[in-house]
């Protein structure tokens, strides 16, 4: 998981806001939202987070001039910054970049892309705060490598099922629905139908299984999936 590092959220699109608050708390970060460019400069400067994830069309104070003044503030110039923006013109990513952000997204966007995103950051940025290896029980997912063990065995699994299996290992336990699985593993705007969530499910459950192995994905009826957090068991 992201082993607790802080992250602000800036975002004044209340329903953009939320959905960037689940996802990354799924990831495991601790994660603060406000949404005026002025209440983030107080934020910041009362509790300083690991990453800053910031709108750029902000009331109060524009993400922009507040990422200009971050970059001017002795203990605020080394936070790392992802703008999010409409803003799609080259000038415009070249303004957002030259300003001070580490990285530019556009809306709309991936959300997966953008957890990669903000992975890739820290761990250059404060590598102690990303856990590389996911482990419950006797499965462990190496993220750099993209290998899979269970039992010692290696698993072989599709770059759709490792992400799928990489969000459920993030919460175990934790019941999620098929379109809260789409949006975690397929993005937002990726128009994909729920039964496609069943089929990687049956695929990943095949791939993970041999002999009397605990399934690792439980169903649980008329709400979703959940990654077992009670793997050791036999069956």
């Amino acid at each position: 998981m992201g082993a607790g590092a802080k992250v602000l959220v800036v975002e004044d699109e209340e329903p953009l806001a939320l959905l960037l608050r689940y996802n990354l708390e799924a990831e495991g970060y601790a994660v603060d939202v406000v949404h005026r460019g002025d209440e983030a400069e107080v934020a910041i400067a009362e509790n300083s987070p690991d990453l800053i994830v910031l709108d750029w069309m902000l009331p109060g104070l524009s993400g922009l001039e507040l990422c200009r003044r971050l970059r001017t503030g002795k203990d605020s110039r080394t936070i790392p910054i992802i703008l999010l923006t409409a803003r799609s013109e080259e000038n415009d990513r070249i303004r957002g970049l030259t300003t001070g952000a580490d990285d530019y997204v556009v809306k709309p966007f991936s959300l997966p892309e953008l957890m990669a995103r903000v992975r890739a950051i820290l761990r250059r940025t404060n590598p102690e705060r990303i856990a590389r290896v996911l482990t419950v029980g006797d499965i462990e997912l190496d993220r750099e490598s993209h290998r899979v063990t269970r039992n010692g065995r290696q698993v072989h699994l599709g770059p759709t099922e490792f992400r799928l299996l990489e969000f459920l290992m993030q919460s175990p336990g934790r019941v999620f629905s098929r379109a809260q699985l789409l949006d975690g593993v397929w993005g937002r705007n990726v128009y994909v139908d729920e039964r496609t969530v069943d089929v990687h499910i049956g695929r990943l459950r095949k791939a993970m299984m041999r002999g009397n192995e605990r399934d690792p994905v439980r169903t649980v009826r008329g709400a979703g999936y959940a990654f077992s957090d009670k793997l050791e068991e036999t069956a």
